[in-house]
């Protein structure tokens, strides 16, 4: 896996690249502004990048607006957005712009080393990884849709830890209920959410999409 890390703060820029090269992965360049990591990023074709949201020079958003160009350049390339805060509407817009290969962490999450190293490879084969702080939060700016409100609770829960990027064997080690139980919520949120299985896009990512674009709209 070849990786480009932009983070603007020294110390947690080499301190990831030394993680991850401890892991045996790739780390092809490293960068402190949003310019250097697309720059990075056009001259080394990685598989993944990791951004920081707030980058020079006004700390705002420009990682992200890094992320989104850098996917415009190359949509197969995999974007992991590390944040100090959950900003909702900065996670939607990144997130609602693609359906798969992103995600979006709280750098605490870096200290966590096999969730981080788990979320980063689940965004390099394609999936998503949202922190779950994040998914939390966006779950109270969902109010205004109708079906978002026919979840029941446990079905909430499952679209949640489907948003965060959880297969269905994790989700039901997480929620402590057999994988059928699983499989039975998911189909009833889909009917609830009126995605029909004749459908040409995944369900899945299509739940999970609307369930954040539902809460951008909110923000």
């Amino acid at each position: 896996m070849r990786i480009v890390i932009a983070e603007d703060d020294p110390l947690l820029r080499e301190g990831l690249a030394l993680l991850l090269r401890a892991e045996s992965l790739d780390v092809v360049a490293t960068a402190g502004t949003p310019e250097g990591a697309l720059a990075a990023i056009d001259e080394h074709a990685p598989d993944i990048a990791i951004l920081d949201v707030r980058m020079p020079p006004s700390h705002t958003d420009e990682g992200i607006r890094a992320a989104v160009e850098a996917r415009r350049r190359r949509p197969d390339l995999a974007v992991l957005v590390l944040s100090a805060y959950v900003e909702q509407s900065f996670a939607t817009d990144l997130l609602t712009g693609g359906v798969g290969g992103l995600g979006y962490l709280l750098k605490e999450r870096v200290g966590r080393v096999e969730e981080f190293l788990d979320a980063l490879h689940r965004v390099a084969s394609g999936g998503t990884a949202i922190d779950p702080e994040v998914v939390a939060q966006l779950f109270t700016r969902t109010r205004q849709d109708t079906r978002l409100e026919r979840l029941s609770p446990r079905e909430r829960d499952v679209l949640g830890l489907m948003a965060e990027g959880l297969g269905n064997n994790a989700i039901a080690e997480r929620l402590v209920v057999t994988g059928g139980a699983v499989h039975k919520h998911i189909r009833s949120i889909f009917a609830k959410l009126d995605l029909s299985p004749t459908d040409r896009t995944d369900r899945r990512v299509a739940a999970v999409l609307h369930y954040l674009e539902n809460a951008r709209r909110g923000s």
